[in-house]
């Protein structure tokens, strides 16, 4: 099919997505939403979570959620996406459902990382008091004592 974009999505671990009949996609970066069509001009940007759309030339809109990526025009013929994770999906409620639920998991592991990351350093500083309190060496620098 002439005046089509060749769609391709990546992960790491596979080609989620392969697809040489795209007249239109639809995605979103940090300034906000934006289509590429066939004979755009060459484009790189970094997309966050969210969903991509696309549709052939007779087909409904089709969809596909991504967790972050590169997104990349090239020739003005090819959209290639690498991302951390994708799914497709047909019904768009489900994916954006899906997408709130990986964001909230984003950031509810980070809150965890944070919480871990406060004990061990309250443990290291407390550990140090103790140390410091019975007067000992907290570097283990000291030469020992001989018998």
């Amino acid at each position: 099919m002439t005046g089509a974009l060749k769609l391709t999505v990546t992960t790491p671990l596979q080609i989620v997505l392969r697809d040489d009949a795209v007249t239109s996609v639809r995605a979103e970066d940090a300034s906000g939403d934006f289509g590429v069509r066939p004979g755009h001009a060459d484009f790189l940007t970094v997309i966050d979570a969210g969903v991509l759309r696309w549709r052939g030339s007779d087909g409904p809109w089709r969809y596909c959620a991504l967790r972050g990526g590169i997104f990349a025009v090239t020739g003005g013929g090819s959209v290639d996406i690498a991302c951390r994770e994708a799914f497709l999906g047909d019904d768009l409620a489900q994916i954006e459902g899906r997408v709130a639920a990986a964001r909230a998991e984003r950031v509810d592991a980070a809150r965890r990382a944070r919480l871990h990351d406060t004990r061990l350093h309250a443990r290291a500083i407390r550990h140090l008091m103790r140390q410091l309190a019975q007067g000992g060496d907290t570097l283990g620098l000291a030469p020992e004592a001989e018998p």
